[in-house]
């Protein structure tokens, strides 16, 4: 059969450790046999990133933005022994926080569900996907240690000099203070893209914070996503047959236990970041869960939620054989073909993109798949397989249905 044929590129950003030896795997055996695949390249790798001094990440982010699609390997945020290892300048930041924060992105998370991995929650019959806020809170948080008697408080001052003070705490003893923000632009930016995405995958949107006890802060969130609902969405989503739900974080929690799933859950980022885990678990594996970036502007980035995957790729280095699963990085791939075909009217493209997930699915509920998912399976007589197999048997599917 000829190639497909692309007539924009994908931002192919290239990650580290043993997903970046599945990402080259995949692309050997699973797209460039079929696809005349046209991206633009950015080795997002540890050692390139020190090399750069991190530009490369805030180029792939640009170039994201100039194109529309891009598709994202997993990558390594430095802690302190891994800048020893590395040899790093620096103690980089997260590449994922600084692609959000360019594109002022929602990060979109939902379970990959297959036949034979079972839910733990047992009335979880359909996907559900976590929208995370991924700016702000606790995650831009300044701290502090309160070492004995004192008065901590809050402090605005406006341009003109002006001051205004909320008292947080009278200290009689040692202590500890956070403050945390947040920006209306950004809140407005996540609303959007969660209105957008419900419609777009024709599912309910439901949001969720504590603003009973966040007055202020939590409130609003509530008051903005009420907002734009009501002025801009209400209709469409009449239109479209789904619902925007609001409630309280803990009400939210106890009703998604008792759900079949199916919906969208929007979540402030420190929610998102425990759900997101939560429910990828609860589901099977976090090595079974999209994760798609999804910019007010309709740009949108790719990618596994999971890690790098470090035992692995040191097993890898020894020469040692692993059974590694490449289904998160898979699908981030035929997300992009997807939307990249999609925006450029190539319908091949898009069925292409479906069948490489229909493969990879119906390879594992055949009874093939990596030792993480064996473990755990209700299937019969399975077969394990290494990383490299794996991913031949997803060809050799793939291939039948082509």
């Amino acid at each position: 059969m000829d190639k497909i044929k692309m007539t924009t590129p994908l931002v192919e950003m290239d990650g580290d450790e043993m997903t970046r030896i599945l990402w080259k795997m995949i692309k050997d055996e699973l797209l460039l046999p079929f696809i005349d695949l046209k991206t633009e390249y950015y080795d997002l790798g540890l050692e390139y990133r020190d090399e750069t001094g991190d530009q490369v990440t805030v180029d792939s982010a640009l170039a994201a933005k100039k194109y529309g699609v891009a598709v994202k390997c997993a990558t390594i945020t430095p802690n302190a022994a891994r800048v020893k290892e590395y040899n790093l300048k620096e103690m980089y930041k997260s590449p994922n926080g600084t692609i959000r924060a360019i594109l002022d992105g929602t990060v979109f998370r939902a379970p990959i569900v297959v036949k034979g991995i079972e839910p733990t929650v047992k009335t979880w019959k359909k996907p559900i996907t976590i929208a995370r806020h991924a700016y702000g809170d606790v995650y831009k948080a300044s701290e502090m240690k309160i070492p004995g008697k004192g008065k901590a408080e809050i402090v605005y001052t406006a341009e003109d000099g002006t001051e205004t003070r909320e008292l947080i705490h009278e200290f009689d003893g040692p202590g500890i203070v956070q403050g945390m923000h947040n920006l209306n632009g950004s809140i407005d930016s996540f609303a959007r893209s969660c209105f957008n995405y419900a419609l777009e995958t024709h599912q309910d949107l439901w949001f969720a914070t504590k603003d009973t006890i966040s007055k202020k802060y939590d409130h609003t969130f509530k008051d903005i996503f009420q907002d734009i609902y009501d002025a801009d969405y209400k209709e469409k989503f009449e239109e479209a047959g789904i619902e925007y739900f609001y409630t309280l974080i803990d009400d939210a929690v106890a009703r998604v236990i008792r759900s079949e799933g199916g919906y969208i859950w929007a979540c402030k980022n420190y929610d998102g970041d425990v759900m997101s885990d939560m429910v990828a678990t609860a589901f099977g594996s976090l090595a079974m869960m999209t994760s798609v970036l999804v910019a007010p502007d309709g740009t949108t980035e790719y990618e596994a939620a999971h890690g790098t995957v470090q035992r692995h790729y040191y097993k890898h280095l020894k020469g040692e054989e692993t059974s590694t699963n490449s289904v998160a990085t898979i699908f981030a791939w035929s997300g992009a073909l997807r939307k990249r075909g999609k925006l450029d009217g190539i319908d091949e493209l898009v069925s292409f993109a479906d069948k490489l997930e229909k493969a990879t699915i119906d390879t594992i509920e055949g009874g093939t798949m990596t030792k993480d998912l064996a473990l755990i399976t209700t299937l019969e007589n399975v077969t394990t397989v290494n990383s490299e197999d794996f991913i031949k048997a997803i060809r050799a599917t793939l291939e039948k249905m082509l």
